[in-house]
């Protein structure tokens, strides 16, 4: 069975999948689809937050007969993302962005929330060192979030910064999707953590504070991202480049 800390967590998360991802996933499709480059990014950074949500579910959740449901949107979303990031043309990407970017600060906000997760996460791993005691698992048998977050979104974070600070397409291609996806996933975070405070479960004062606060930053700098995406005709990757040579 779900704790109730877990069902806290994911209420809040299915309350910003339905309220805003989904809008989102539409909006971003129909931009794509008329050629919006604004819509491209959001659309694959949408995708990167319905990935890691049913990565989460179909590893986190208590077995229940939606179980399939799960592993068929994680599939979905898996190779969506894919698809959506084959699409951006490297070569002609950066030409799209003004040079009022605000790529520091964007990096600065990527490499803050690196930081953040890996002391968060690693902390309470060294914390058995020793000890010979597994940290508090609730209903699960490993520490799987902390895996993901450390393996996919903290290295990406800090990718994204560098690559970006360094005018490369691959940093401007990988901090737009990294701002993108914070959108909804900070959202859900926080909205998470007010949901278990509201449910009794103990939540530290600092995750009630730093997840919106990182939320409200990041949401300023995607809408200066989007307002500094010129042109707005999507960098399609070359037909010759995704397709395999004829034998």
């Amino acid at each position: 069975w779900d704790t109730v800390s877990s069902v806290a967590q994911m209420q809040a998360n299915d309350m910003v999948t339905l309220v805003l991802g989904v809008p989102l996933l539409v909006i971003s499709f129909w931009l794509e689809r008329r050629g919006s480059l604004r819509g491209q990014l959001l659309l694959a950074g949408t995708l990167g937050f319905f990935l890691y949500t049913y990565m989460s579910m179909c590893f986190g959740t208590a077995y229940n007969p939606l179980f399939l449901v799960y592993v068929a949107l994680f599939g979905l979303s898996l190779y969506a993302f894919i698809l959506a990031m084959l699409t951006f043309d490297l070569a002609t990407l950066p030409q799209h962005f003004s040079a009022g970017l605000p790529r520091r600060w964007i990096a600065g906000l990527l490499i803050g929330a690196a930081l953040f997760l890996a002391l968060a996460w690693l902390g309470r791993i060294a914390a058995t060192f020793g000890s010979d005691q597994a940290p508090p698992l609730e209903n699960v048998t490993s520490m799987f979030i902390q895996a993901m977050d450390l393996v996919l979104v903290v290295p990406a974070c800090v990718l994204g910064a560098v690559l970006l600070l360094r005018c490369s397409a691959w940093g401007y291609l990988l901090a737009s999707v990294a701002i993108m996806k914070f959108v909804t996933m900070g959202t859900a975070v926080s909205l998470m953590g007010l949901n278990m405070a509201r449910a009794g479960v103990p939540v530290s004062a600092a995750e009630l504070v730093i997840f919106p606060a990182i939320t409200l930053v990041n949401l300023v700098l995607a809408v200066l991202l989007l307002r500094n995406v010129s042109g707005g005709e999507v960098s399609v990757a070359p037909a010759h480049k995704m397709a395999p040579n004829p034998p």
